[in-house]
């Protein structure tokens, strides 16, 4: 007993331990199929970014709900007045200096109207904005071009551009040693140098026989996507996890709809068991026989024939929720409430519906944020610098503000659309306490309004005065225009 013990003993201590391996990583016959290979992002984007964009499109013209996901883009992101500028010129001593704050958004606001900032004519800003995040949830990506001219009164515009202006298939080393990959040209540390553009949309059959490349500087280019992985060139479009199970409801639906119709219809055959039975009825031009059905109406077989009634039972009651799970996976890959993609709010309760409205909220902003910084922001700067320089920037004194100034007149900030409160009673009960106990400025909350508190001021004082000439009592904050207690 003793060897025994022994000898097993010495085994344990010569056994090597067994490796430890992540699950997800082995293989097995539940893992079959499922791949291992890491190839470079640009290569999967080379050989698939066409027939996604494709299908994207296809599904924004022809899915319900591709379409609604398109309008909560559109809507949330953009909003119906866009981004407001707001210029943080400020005095020596760090005052802000309203008047040339003033000019400057009032100018701005004059190029950012139809007919001005687009070289087309046909967009404002608020437009161009609009249609650079459709083509960015649709497509994967968006273009535009910068135009610089003494022609034009501010002396800077914008060109919207179709991205299938940047032909995928285009991949290239030139002599420089700079590489084009999907008409991108980048230099040796990945950074865009140049966009290879094609002279005329590729589906053009007039331009198709004359269709050039034209290289264009990356400064004059705003490509425009969110990026998923590093060193990435191209965008995907913001369905691309969903695309499938979009394709695949509408087939359902579409299967499910057709059942439902003709389960409706309470249709049925004649039969002759023997086959004897003569014709029911005279033939049409194709050789089929005419039969006739009367609502309300009992007839009586013909002799020698049966009645095989059919009547399929579909959609099931197991439809619905079938069909909401399907959806609730979709808004998922999308990032966006269920309940506003589905246009169900049955059942749901208010907190329910208050943290998926609020996380989605969140989204919206982060969208909102990266827009900002990728392209409102060198849009604004891009624009002062070419306005001062043509002189357009006028203060109320009818004097242009000076170029050599460019260093203060830099300063600004962009507010995006904001929401209703979701509660409003609490939420501005809470927004009160957070001022009062010193945890937010009235500038902070007026900002998750989409508000700028100078404006919110102003047009107070403007009420205030109206009423007062008017001989117009009012109460709490209106009631004085010097601030007194009511």
């Amino acid at each position: 007993m003793a060897d025994w013990r022994r000898r097993l003993g010495d085994w344990l201590a010569g056994r090597k331990p067994a490796a430890r391996r992540f699950e997800a990583a082995k293989h097995s016959r539940l893992t079959y199929g499922w791949t291992t290979a890491n190839t470079a992002f640009n290569t999967e984007l080379a050989a698939d970014l066409d027939a996604l964009r494709a299908r994207s499109r296809d599904l924004v013209a022809n899915n319900d709900y591709a379409r609604k996901f398109m309008a909560m883009v559109r809507a949330n992101i953009v909003g119906p007045a866009g981004f407001t500028l707001q210029s943080q010129a400020a005095k020596p001593d760090g005052t802000a200096d309203t008047s040339d704050r003033n000019a400057i958004e009032a100018s701005f606001a004059d190029w950012a109207e139809r007919g001005e900032c687009d070289v087309s004519g046909l967009h404002s800003f608020v437009d161009i904005c609009t249609l650079a995040v459709m083509a960015m949830a649709r497509d994967g990506e968006a273009l535009v071009r910068r135009v610089r001219s003494g022609k034009f009164r501010h002396g800077y515009r914008l060109q919207l551009l179709d991205i299938d202006r940047l032909d995928v298939r285009y991949n290239e080393t030139l002599a420089s040693g700079n590489r084009v990959i999907m008409s991108v040209e980048v230099d040796a540390f990945g950074r865009p140098v140049a966009y290879w553009l094609l002279t005329a949309h590729p589906g053009d059959p007039v331009a198709r026989a004359e269709q050039k490349r034209e290289r264009v500087a990356a400064g004059d280019i705003f490509h425009l996507f969110v990026a998923d992985r590093p060193e990435q060139i191209r965008g995907l479009p913001w369905m691309h996890t969903a695309m499938l199970r979009l394709q695949m409801l509408a087939g359902y639906e579409e299967a499910a709809i057709v059942a439902a119709r003709t389960g409706a219809a309470k249709m049925g055959f004649f039969v002759s068991p023997d086959g004897s039975a003569s014709a029911l009825s005279e033939k049409d031009e194709q050789g089929n026989f005419i039969a006739d059905a009367e609502a309300g109406a009992f007839g009586v077989l013909p002799q020698g024939y049966d009645f095989k009634p059919w009547s399929p039972e579909y959609p099931t009651q197991n439809y619905d929720a079938f069909v909401k799970s399907c959806l609730r996976g979709l808004a998922s890959g999308l990032n966006v409430a269920y309940n506003t993609l589905a246009n169900d709010l049955e059942g749901v309760n208010f907190s329910s519906i208050r943290s998926g409205t609020l996380e989605e909220r969140d989204h919206w902003m982060v969208l909102q944020g990266w827009l900002i910084r990728a392209f409102l922001r060198p849009v604004f700067l891009e624009w002062l610098g070419a306005a001062l320089l043509s002189g357009s920037v006028v203060s109320a004194n009818g004097l242009a503000l000076p170029a050599s100034k460019i260093g203060k007149f830099r300063a600004h900030a962009w507010q995006g659309r904001r929401w209703q409160w979701v509660d409003p009673v609490k939420d501005v009960e809470a927004a009160v306490l957070a001022i009062e106990n010193g945890l937010a400025s009235p500038y902070t909350i007026a900002a998750q309004q989409g508000l700028d508190v100078d404006d919110v001021l102003d047009d107070i004082a403007r009420f205030q005065a109206a009423a007062k000439a008017k001989n117009i009592q009012l109460g709490n904050l209106l009631q004085s225009t010097k601030g007194e207690s009511p």
